[in-house]
Order: C-alpha cells, then structure tokens, then sequence
C-alpha cells in the first residue's frame, strides 16, 4: 500500500511538474515575442533630379473661333435655300430667301405716301411764296403810309400762317421719306447673304418653313455659319486650379475622336464669371470658362466634339524630386512610435502640446534597416513626382510604399524591409 501510494504521488509531481514548465516556457516565449520589434515591408526609390512640369486638367468641347448664328430680322416664309449642312460658303453667298411680297406692298405704299407729301409742299410752298410777296408790298406801303396798321397785321398773320403750313408738310415729307427707307431694309431684309468665309455647321430650317423676325424677341436660329479653319476647346476649370492658370500658357489637348492624338493650344481667355452646378446641395462644383486656340487643327475636327486638355502652369529644370505618394502629412506626436493610438493618455498629451499637432510636410528615408521622417519643403508636382526645395541632399531611399506604411504605420526608427516592386504583367508581343 505504501508503495502504491508513493508512486501516485510521483505521478502527480511529474504532472504538476510539466504543467508548470509548460507554463514558464509559455510565459518566457510571450514576453520574448513582446519585446520583438515590428518589421514593416516598404518599397523605396532613391531621390533624383528631373524636369517637372505642372498641369492643370480639364474637360470640354471643340468649338470653332469664329461662328455666326444666322437668325432673320423680318418673319415670313422661306422661298429659297440653297445651302444644306456641310456646305462651304464664302462671304456674301446667297444663304436664304423669305418670301417678301408683303414687304414690296409696303414699300409701293411708302412711294405713294411720299409723292402725296411732295405734293402737298409743293401746294403749300406756292402758297406761301404768294402770300411772301403779299406780306412784303404790304409792309412798303406801310412803310409809306399808304396801308394801315390792321392791313400789316393781317398780311403778316396771313403769311406766319402759310409759312406754318409749308413748315409741317416738309416734315411730313421728311417722315415718308424715313419710312420708305425702313421699308426699303425690312424688304432687303428678306434675302439673307454668308457675313463670312467658312461652313454651314448647323441647319435647322427647311424650304417652306416660316421664320420669326428678331424685332421683338430673339428670332428664330436658322442656321449656323462656322470658320472651321480656326478651332478652339473651351474647357471647364476647376476653381481650385483657375488661379494657376495664366494667358499663354501651353496646353495639350486630346478629342475623344482621335484617340492619343495631342493636339497643341496656347490660352487665350479666361473666364471671370463662375459656371455653378449642383448649387445648394453637396455636389455642387464652381468651374470657369477657359478657351484654348488650338494650334494643330485636323479637317475632321467637328464643333461639339467632347475633348480633354491638360494646360501646362509651370515647368522647372534639374530640381530634387520624389514620388508624390512618398509625402505625407503627420503631426510632431504622430511620428513618434505609437503616437497614433486612440488612448486617452495620448489625447491628453495631444491637449496639452497644441504645437505637436500642426501637421508637417515629411518623408520617409530608408537607412540602417531603419525608417527615419525628415520634414521637407515641397514646390510643384506632375502626375507622378513633386519637387522637393528643401530637406534632401539626393540620393536617399525614399519610401514609396504602401499607403498605410507610410500615412500611419512608420515612425522614427522603424525596423522596415525592402520589398522590390511588383512588375505589372504585360502580354507577350507577338
């Protein structure tokens, strides 16, 4: 019996035992792998010079520089159009005809009413010249004492009043004579001539159809005389970048028609007034108007075509560069390691050191096997690299990546391993 026991308790204390070995190992292997730093994969690439060149990108349309929208001053129907959309027109080409029979009634009818009002001078100017010459013998009498004071007063009311008559039918004369004038233009009104060179980019009339005169609204848009040779884009741009952008300024610019085409452009105008969409709510967007003349041109470039422009705003030589996402903006107590967590003891040392939370301009160098932040000053950027004044010496392993490595999860003193860059797979070329 005793010797049963004793085995039982031998049995329990190698149990026991192990148990208890298990747990230090446990422990000692926890707080081993604690202490273990955090190694984080990173992509770099060394900061080298290069030409950058800042762009401004916008979207619109082709327009030609000069167009005139032909719309009628007198309403009636259309007797004659011998021009159809696509045809080229030179200045002073026939482009219309209105029929005009009612305007050549008025025009017969503002004739007569001027020979009746020449007439009628004519009748009052003998009256008058009888009643001068009656006025005037009156008067020498008088003068001699052979007329009395009545009989002046008489001849001279007499001819004040013919003179009157004669006054009134010379304005009446005048008034026929401006009204067959506008008569006159309302009927050469009716046939409508090319004011320039160029296409008829847009018909919207047919033969018979009757048009509305602009005399008293906007008249109807018949049709649309462009000069093709001279096109332009006008494109929207953002509010935001409209400031960088200055007259002159070199612009490339790409018609969804022609594929990869560039075609070349120089600014000629900027807007001043605002082109406002989605106002009041969440989406809208404050653009202004920038037209570019282009300054390559195709023959099958068409007004209206959708387009794509990037205007070059700035170009600097030979300066220090590193890839745009390599910038980053981190607060004093965010590049401290852990200085990112959520704890309320961070949030209180955040508090109480306002300065460490203005964000700075940094970079991240690869040196050692270890992250190190160096703040920077940054100038203008291209699509894919942006120019660094200061803060650099060249040469240095800039951090590249990832996003989250180099936004949240570096730190002074980072252990970090460089990872090579992933090749983007290509087809084979047959």
């Amino acid at each position: 019996m005793a010797n049963g026991k004793q085995k039982k308790s031998k049995k329990k204390l190698f149990i026991f035992g192990g148990i208890g070995l298990l747990l230090l190992v446990l422990i000692i292997i926890a707080f081993v792998s604690g202490n273990k730093e955090e190694i984080i994969s990173v992509q770099v690439e060394k900061a080298m010079k290069r030409n950058i060149t800042q762009t401004v990108s916008a979207t619109g349309t082709i327009n030609p520089e000069f167009k005139v929208v032909i719309t009628p001053e007198v309403t009636g129907e259309i007797v004659a159009l011998p021009v159809k959309e696509g045809n080229v027109v030179k200045k002073g080409d026939l482009l219309l005809k209105i029929r005009s029979d009612a305007y050549k009634a008025q025009v017969q009818q503002s004739e007569a009413n001027l020979a009746n009002a020449k007439a009628v001078m004519g009748m009052r100017k003998a009256d008058l010249d009888k009643v001068t010459a009656d006025y005037n013998r009156i008067k020498e009498l008088h003068a001699k004492k052979l007329a009395s004071d009545s009989e002046l007063e008489t001849s001279k009311s007499a001819y004040l009043s013919a003179k009157a008559s004669f006054e009134g039918a010379q304005a009446n004369v005048l008034q026929n004579e401006a009204a067959l004038k506008y008569q006159e233009d309302q009927l050469r009104k009716t046939t409508i001539y090319s004011p320039m060179a160029g296409t008829i980019t847009q018909l919207n009339m047919e033969l018979g159809e009757k048009v509305l005169g602009s005399g008293f609204s906007q008249g109807t848009n018949i049709m649309t005389v462009s000069d093709l040779n001279n096109i332009e884009a006008v494109v929207n741009v953002d509010e935001n970048d409209v400031v960088l952008v200055a007259i002159g300024d070199t612009a490339r610019v790409k018609v969804d028609a022609f594929g990869d085409k560039e075609f070349r452009g120089i600014v000629k105008q900027i807007g001043n007034s605002a082109i406002s969409t989605g106002t009041g709510t969440q989406d809208q967007v404050v653009n202004f108007e920038v037209k570019i003349k282009l300054i390559d041109t195709n023959p099958n470039l068409r007004p209206g075509m959708s387009c794509n422009a990037k205007i070059e705003t700035a170009r600097i030589k030979d300066v220090w560069s590193v890839p745009i996402q390599s910038v980053t903006a981190r607060t004093a107590n965010e590049m401290m390691p852990g200085g990112n967590n959520n704890s309320q003891q961070d949030e209180e040392a955040v508090n109480k050191k306002k300065d460490d939370t203005k964000p700075q301009e940094i970079i991240f160098i690869v040196k050692d096997g270890k992250a190190k932040s160096v703040n920077v000053t940054t100038g203008i950027s291209d699509d894919n690299y942006i120019e660094i004044k200061s803060g650099l010496k060249g040469g240095e392993e800039v951090v590249t990546g990832s996003y989250r490595a180099i936004s949240r999860d570096l730190h002074d003193g980072s252990v970090v391993r460089v990872e090579k860059k992933r090749k983007i797979f290509q087809p084979d070329k047959q």
